[in-house]
């Protein structure tokens, strides 16, 4: 049996914009006034450093590069977010999904396994390393990173589309990784491939995996659940802080995974 969900496609969105969004509707989804919702948009550039991040050896920034640094919640290390990539943030409630996260993160991964497939390119994952990857040599593909509070996701991944991968190896170790390649749809089908190409599979992956039946709100005026007074109220609710980390109490996993 399928679940009702909402599906918010979004165009280029600021990084703490969007995660602020993330955060509102984690809240409300988690007191049970929305559904499981699904994010899909692009970031203009930015490098997001997970908790696993050693800056003084992964970040190597050119002082002249226009690209924002944000510190976040989620696991793993450093990744770069820019337009020609396809980022999505599921923001699901466990309870429905199984409660595991090591589940979750498996499906996760299955959807974007699924999404690339629909483009004939096979991709998989790799014994020991984060993300998904296409093999022979091994080149990644999406990174993944996710943090969990009170059994509701926040964070996800991030597919490239048609960008150019220099800054994964050129201003940062992405994911703390030397030497790994990167790679695109683009560049693997050898042709340009639009975002917006991708959303329709990506969605559709989701449910799939996820036993979900989407419903497109409208992104006009924000994110389409705004002004609403209830996911208002929900969202400005304070949570109670963790007595020695200042975090969420409840269930809190950070999967560190990039």
């Amino acid at each position: 049996m399928k679940h009702g969900a909402y599906l918010l496609n979004l165009g280029a969105t600021p990084y703490l914009e969007a995660w602020d969004l993330q955060r509102a509707l984690a809240a409300a989804v988690s007191q049970g006034a929305i559904p499981d919702t699904i994010i899909l948009l692009e970031h203009p550039p930015v490098i997001t450093l997970g908790r696993r991040t050693d800056g003084g050896a992964e970040l190597h920034v050119p002082a002249d590069a226009d690209v924002e640094v944000v510190e976040t919640d989620r696991g793993g290390k450093s990744t770069f977010h820019g337009p020609g990539q396809l980022v999505c943030y599921p923001i699901l409630d466990l309870n429905r999904h199984g409660r595991d996260v090591k589940r979750y993160v498996r499906d996760l991964e299955e959807s974007v396994i699924r999404t690339v497939g629909a483009f004939d390119l096979q991709a998989s994952r790799i014994e020991g390393l984060t993300g998904v990857w296409l093999e022979s040599p091994p080149r990644k593909i999406c990174s993944i990173g996710v943090h969990i509070a009170r059994w509701v996701t926040t964070h996800g991944y991030a597919l490239n589309v048609d960008l150019d991968p220099a800054p994964f190896t050129e201003w940062i170790s992405a994911c703390g990784l030397e030497d790994a390649a990167f790679t695109t749809i683009a560049r693997e089908l050898g042709k340009p491939v639009a975002v917006d190409q991708v959303r329709s599979r990506a969605a559709a992956a989701l449910e799939e995996v996820f036993g979900l039946a989407l419903e497109e709100l409208p992104a006009e005026g924000g994110a389409g659940l705004w002004p609403q007074p209830v996911h208002e109220r929900i969202s400005a609710k304070p949570m109670q802080a963790h007595p020695r980390s200042g975090e969420a109490v409840g269930v809190e996993q950070v999967v560190t995974r990039s």
